[in-house]
């Protein structure tokens, strides 16, 4: 175990190195890094690595306009952060069907395909919520969907809009497509999962996976950065329910904090479309990053980030 460990953190100071060296050769351009809260994450964390970077100011729609702004720019590297999730949540995408098929689908490949004409690498943040638990993948067994796998939820517009995308992405050999689950981080946005569900009236508890943002932005940018393509699942290795998380909130902010469960059957009542759980297998993704946390561990990290900003407020 202890020889593994040395092996892997070896490995990663090689990998930090190597990229060092190449650093000033390197361009990003961010969509979605004005305004959106993943887009944010990525700026900030590229400015703190010292790449050189900026905010696309591009619409995904605009074909022209991601051309003009690619020859002006001239990019090494292009990060898609960008497209709809909807507002207040996916049930939106329902009702919003042509809006959310022109950003999360046309958008996209506009974006993939100027990339690939240009001979740039692009680094797309798709979603792992194309997958829901089954016979051969069932709750608490461990087993998770790997890349490999065929998507086999399209419960929502939104998911079914994500397998048409995940799909035709791996068209396009200079595309890097990173599924996200669920993403948590220590700043307490609206977007984030663990605000979301303290919200909420009443929640479901169910084991998923889920992407802890803090730990996993810097490891989407080395993987942008050594030019990695294909479908990754990007989440943090286990699952977590939501009225594990809840505790861990109790916890660490809010000991007065009380909540109420109610079933998946009871919770699809009041949705215009269904939610994904699953479990994905990240060994690929651990084979990269060996040091990766389980996500259990990587929340209490998490919570601790958050109760010493509340309790030291800058």
């Amino acid at each position: 175990m202890k020889k593994y460990a040395l092996l892997s953190l070896i490995c990663c100071q090689f990998l930090v190195a190597s990229l060092d060296t190449n650093k000033e050769a390197m361009k990003f351009l961010v969509f979605g890094g004005k305004t959106g809260w993943i887009g944010q994450m990525i700026m900030e964390d590229l400015s703190k690595k010292g790449y050189a970077c900026e905010s696309a100011d591009s619409r995904l729609e605009n074909r022209e306009s991601i051309l003009q702004e690619i020859e002006s720019k001239k990019p090494t590297h292009i990060i898609n952060a960008a497209g709809v999730t909807g507002n207040p949540n996916v049930d939106w995408c329902e009702t919003n069907k042509q809006a959310t098929i022109r950003s999360n689908i046309i958008g996209a490949l506009n974006l993939a395909d100027v990339a690939f004409l240009k001979k740039i690498h692009m680094t797309n943040f798709g979603t792992g919520c194309i997958y829901e638990y089954n016979q051969e993948h069932s709750l608490r067994s461990g087993i998770g969907f790997t890349e490999e796998d065929a998507p086999n939820f399209a419960g929502s517009f939104y998911s079914s809009t994500k397998i048409m995308l995940d799909k035709l992405l791996m068209d396009y050999p200079n595309v890097l497509n990173l599924r996200l689950r669920m993403p948590i981080s220590s700043d307490l946005s609206p977007r984030n999962f663990i605000t979301k569900i303290t919200k909420y009236p009443k929640v479901i508890n169910v084991p998923n996976s889920m992407t802890v943002l803090d730990e996993m932005i810097p490891l989407a940018i080395e993987l942008a950065a050594l030019g990695e393509v294909g479908n990754y699942n990007f989440t943090n290795p286990g699952v977590i329910s939501h009225n594990e998380i809840l505790e861990l909130y109790k916890e660490f902010v809010d000991p007065d904090f009380t909540w109420s469960n109610f079933t998946i059957e009871e919770q699809d009542k009041i949705l215009k479309a269904r939610r994904s759980n699953n479990e994905l297998d990240v060994s690929k993704l651990r084979e990269k990053f060996p040091q990766i946390k389980e996500i259990q561990d990587s929340l209490i990290e998490v919570f601790q980030k958050i109760r010493a900003k509340k309790n030291h407020p800058s």
